[in-house]
C-alpha cells in the first residue's frame, strides 16, 4: 500500500550514507550550533528539491544536453568549494542566531542536493511508482533518517570540531566533485 514511500525512504537512506550533504549537515552543526533549525531546513529543502525533481526531472533532462547540465553541476560545485573557503566572523564560542542557521541550511541543502544522487534517485522513483506524494515524502525521510544523526552529534561535539580544517576539508572535497564532474563528464 505504501511502497512508494517505504521504497524511497530506504532507497534515499541508503545512497545518502557517506554523501557530500552528510558532511555538509555536521558543517552547518559544527558552525551554526542549533540543531533543530538545521534539521527543518534539511527537512524543507528536501522537499522543495525532491519534489523539482519528481515533478520536472525527466522534463528537464528533455530539455537540457548532458553537457549543460554537466557545466550546471560543475559551477555549482566550484561555487560552493569557494564559498566554503570564507571564515565565519563569529567568535569561536558565539552562536548564531536560529533563522540564520535554518535559511542557511536550506539554501546549501537545496543547491548540494542539485544533480546529486539522490535527486536522481527521486526522478526514476517517480517515474516508477504512484503516487508521486509517496515518492517525495519517502526520499524526504530517507534523508533525514541519513542526516539527523549527523546533525545531532555535530551540534553537540562542535566545540571540539576543528572548524578551519573541516571548512578546508568542505572546500576540498566540493571542488573535487567539481572537477570530477567537469572531467569525467558525469
Amino acid at each position: 500500500m505504501l511502497d512508494a514511500l517505504l521504497v524511497s525512504a530506504g532507497t534515499v537512506a541508503l545512497a545518502e550514507i557517506g554523501d557530500k550533504t552528510q558532511l555538509l549537515a555536521l558543517l552547518l552543526a559544527a558552525r551554526f550550533r542549533h540543531h533543530w533549525p538545521i534539521v527543518f531546513g534539511i527537512l524543507v529543502a528536501t522537499l522543495l528539491n525532491h519534489a523539482l525533481a519528481g515533478w520536472v526531472g525527466t522534463l528537464a533532462a528533455s530539455w537540457l544536453t548532458p553537457n549543460v547540465l554537466r557545466w550546471i553541476i560543475v559551477v555549482s560545485f566550484i561555487g560552493i568549494a569557494l564559498w566554503t573557503l570564507i571564515p565565519d566572523k563569529l567568535d569561536d564560542d558565539a552562536k548564531l542566531p536560529a533563522h540564520g542557521a535554518f535559511i542557511a541550511t536550506v539554501i546549501a541543502f537545496f543547491i548540494a542536493e542539485m544533480g546529486d544522487k539522490t535527486q536522481v534517485a527521486t526522478v526514476l522513483l517517480a517515474a516508477r511508482y504512484q503516487p508521486l506524494w509517496e515518492v517525495v515524502a519517502g526520499t524526504t525521510v530517507g534523508m533525514l533518517i541519513a542526516n539527523v544523526p549527523v546533525v545531532l552529534l555535530g551540534s553537540r561535539f562542535a566545540a571540539k570540531l576543528p572548524l578551519k580544517a573541516a571548512r578546508f576539508a568542505a572546500a576540498g572535497l566540493f571542488l573535487i566533485l567539481g572537477l570530477w564532474a567537469l572531467f569525467a563528464g558525469v
